[in-house]
C-alpha cells in the first residue's frame, strides 16, 4: 500500500493498493477510484470490538453513519482517491493500543482495516453550534494508519503534564488520547457565533499532542453568511457565485 497527497489548498489523497489489500472510510467520502476497485458495506472494522453493536451506535452519533465502506483491489493494483472538502491538509496518523487520537466531527477520512472509530464527545452548547450540530469528537483506536483531513492551516503543540491550552471549540483538530479535556464558558464574554450566551472554549491539558485548525467551519460559514441565498435570492451577483460554491463545499 501506498499512499500520497497531492496538490495544496484543497489536496487529495490517492492511495495504491495491491490485490487484496483493503481501506475503509466512512460512506460516501469516495471522490474517484479504478475500475477494479472492488466496494463494500460493512459494519466490521476489524479492529477490537470494531463490529459490536454498540461501537457501531457511537458511530452513527458521531456522525459517520452505521455503515462503513471497505475499498478492496481484486485482478491486480487498484487506485482509490479522496479530496479534501475544504481548503486545507491530510495527514497520516498511526494508531496503536497504546495510542489513540481524538478528532473533530468531520476528520477522518479513511484507514486501513484495523482502525475503529466511534464517538468520544457529543455535547450540546447554549446558542448553537455549527448549525446546531454541537461539539462532537471521533475517537480513532485499534491497529493501523489513519488518514486526517484539518481545515486551513496546522498548528501542532507538545503539552508537558499539566499544561493547559484554552481552544475555541471550532480550532479543535485532533490530540492524542493522553490529553484532558473539558468544556468551559467564559460568561459576560459576549461572542459573534454563538450570540450573548458567553464565549465557550475547550481546555486541552496535557501530556500529549494537540493539533489545531486555523479555519473553523462555523467561523467560514459565519463569514459567507452574507453572501448566501436568503428567500430565494442572493445578496448579489458576487455572492451568488461564491454562495453556489462554497455552501455546496459546506452541504458536501
Amino acid at each position: 500500500m501506498q499512499a500520497v497527497v497531492k496538490g495544496s489548498t484543497m489536496p487529495v489523497l490517492e492511495i495504491q493498493l495491491e490485490a487484496g489489500e483493503k481501506v475503509i472510510s466512512h460512506h460516501g467520502e469516495l471522490s474517484w477510484m479504478s475500475a477494479n476497485m472492488h466496494m463494500s458495506q460493512t459494519t466490521n472494522t476489524g479492529g477490537p470490538g470494531g463490529g459490536g453493536l454498540l461501537n457501531t451506535l457511537k458511530r452513527a452519533v458521531s456522525g459517520g453513519g452505521i455503515f462503513l465502506t471497505q475499498y478492496e483491489a481484486q485482478n491486480g493494483p487498484a487506485m482509490v482517491a479522496f479530496a479534501a472538502k475544504v481548503p486545507g491538509h491530510i495527514l497520516p496518523v498511526d494508531i496503536a493500543p497504546d495510542r489513540s487520537v481524538m478528532v473533530h466531527r468531520h476528520g477522518w477520512i479513511c484507514g486501513t482495516p484495523g482502525i475503529t472509530p466511534t464517538v468520544a464527545l457529543q455535547q450540546s452548547f447554549r446558542g448553537g453550534l455549527w448549525g446546531g450540530e454541537g461539539f462532537v469528537l471521533q475517537k480513532l483506536q485499534g491497529q493501523g494508519r489513519a488518514w486526517i483531513e484539518l481545515s486551513g492551516e496546522l498548528t501542532e503543540y507538545t503539552l508537558a503534564p499539566g499544561q493547559t491550552m484554552l481552544v475555541h471549540p471550532g480550532h479543535v483538530g485532533m490530540f492524542d488520547e493522553s490529553v484532558q479535556f473539558t468544556i468551559t464558558r467564559v460568561p459576560g464574554i459576549a461572542n459573534k457565533i454563538f450570540g450573548g450566551d458567553g464565549l465557550f472554549l475547550v481546555a486541552l491539558t496535557g501530556p500529549g499532542r494537540i493539533w489545531l485548525q486555523s479555519m473553523p467551519l462555523s467561523g467560514l460559514a459565519h463569514a459567507l453568511e452574507p453572501y448566501l441565498a436568503r428567500d430565494g435570492a442572493v445578496a448579489s451577483a458576487e455572492g451568488a457565485g461564491i454562495g453556489g460554491i462554497v455552501g455546496g463545499m459546506l452541504r458536501g
